[in-house]
């Protein structure tokens, strides 16, 4: 079976989902991203899990979503910040996306409030660069 079949199976039980997930902007999450195509971020492991920040909440269901890495990047294209004592964590801006509340796993931490401006200033200056 391929990566594909095994993701899509379980996006089919997390459609089926029926249990709300709270969150807010800020939070962060480990969330079920997928095994996606090309160069686009993939979960890992059997859930295809991988952070992000909850960068944008539009209602209880739809919310931005920046996914995140652990391994230090620097460009335009990415913001390290650290969120857990000792641990670097880069948001990888260019893969900014809309995803649903169902795809959230558990709350793993909170960006601060001073990088979360930080973030979204960088995010702002790419749309409009």
């Amino acid at each position: 079976m391929s990566f594909f079949d095994f993701w899509n199976t379980l996006k089919q039980q997390l459609h089926d989902k029926t249990k709300e997930r709270h969150f807010k902007e800020r939070e962060i999450f480990y969330t079920h991203l997928g095994h996606n195509i090309g160069f686009e971020e993939n979960g890992k492991g059997d859930k295809f899990l991988r952070p992000v920040i909850v960068l944008r909440k539009f209602n209880k269901q739809v919310l931005w979503a920046v996914p995140l890495g652990t391994t230090k990047k620097k460009g335009k294209y990415y913001f390290t910040f650290s969120f857990i004592e000792n641990r670097t964590s880069t948001a990888i801006l260019s893969q900014l996306r809309l995803i649903d509340s169902k795809r959230l796993m558990n709350k793993i931490g909170m960006i601060s409030n001073k990088d979360f401006k930080t973030l979204k200033e960088r995010i702002c200056y790419l749309v409009n660069e």
